[in-house]
């Protein structure tokens, strides 16, 4: 069955853009240009994923995003300005899946809505297997010991692939480096703190789009590091 998939977006530009984009990926698109009409589109279509502008006129992203969680676990994908920081943030609070900042990338695009297709038909929002950790667009599986970020594969070494499974099991939990260091080493902590630092750099720049503005694995200035709960909604 063809994933069907609605944009939600008052730029005709970016709609057609969009459209070919993912047209060429084979999936079903509707078109909606405002709030209130991806609450009818949805309602009427059911979409298997939605893609969601934040700033529309009659009802703007975030409003429509909320009333749909009231009825719906159905994957969100925000596009945002690089301006509206603030509004990603919101947004992952009220229910987003993910955002993807304009101008966009189609590979990122298609690897990101290919990530959360994944996750909502295979694995569930209710029914995730436990060896199986899925935050965002990283997946970590504990079974085969293989990680992909957006669907796609990335190579960890043991402590790095350690470090994340230990992040990506206690989401929005803070860590110490001491604390990351004896659960991950298996070793007293005393003078190789420093160690958990550089690893967690090289394990950013593996899993982060930005590893200088990092969206899934946060320092906490003073405590320690902690991963970004997005599936917390």
């Amino acid at each position: 069955m063809v994933p069907k998939i609605l944009i939600v977006d008052d730029e005709k530009d970016i709609c057609i853009a969009l459209r070919i984009y993912l047209s060429a990926e084979k999936y079903e698109i509707i078109e909606a240009h405002n709030g209130e009409e991806a609450l009818e589109a949805a309602r009427k279509e059911r979409p298997d994923l939605i893609l969601m502008d934040i700033m529309m006129p009659v009802m703007d992203g975030i409003t429509a995003t909320v009333k749909l969680r009231e009825e719906s676990n159905i994957p969100i994908i925000f596009l945002t300005a690089k301006s509206e920081d603030a509004d990603k943030v919101l947004g992952l609070n009220i229910g987003a899946d993910d955002y993807i900042t304009k101008p966009f990338n189609p590979s990122e695009l298609n690897a990101r809505v290919r990530s959360q297709l994944r996750r909502f038909t295979q694995l569930g929002s209710q029914n995730r297997r436990s060896d199986i950790l899925v935050i965002g667009g990283i997946e970590l599986n504990d079974t085969k010991k293989t990680v992909t970020v957006d669907s796609v594969p990335v190579s960890l070494t043991p402590m790095e692939y350690g470090i994340l499974k230990l992040l990506m099991e206690n989401p929005g939990k803070v860590f110490s480096s001491s604390v990351i260091y004896e659960t991950v080493w298996n070793d007293h902590s005393i003078g190789n703190e420093s160690t958990v630092a550089v690893h967690i750099r090289h394990l950013r720049e593996k899993v982060e789009i930005n590893p200088s503005e990092p969206r899934y694995i946060k320092v906490v200035w003073g405590q320690g590091y902690k991963m970004e709960d997005l599936n917390d909604r």
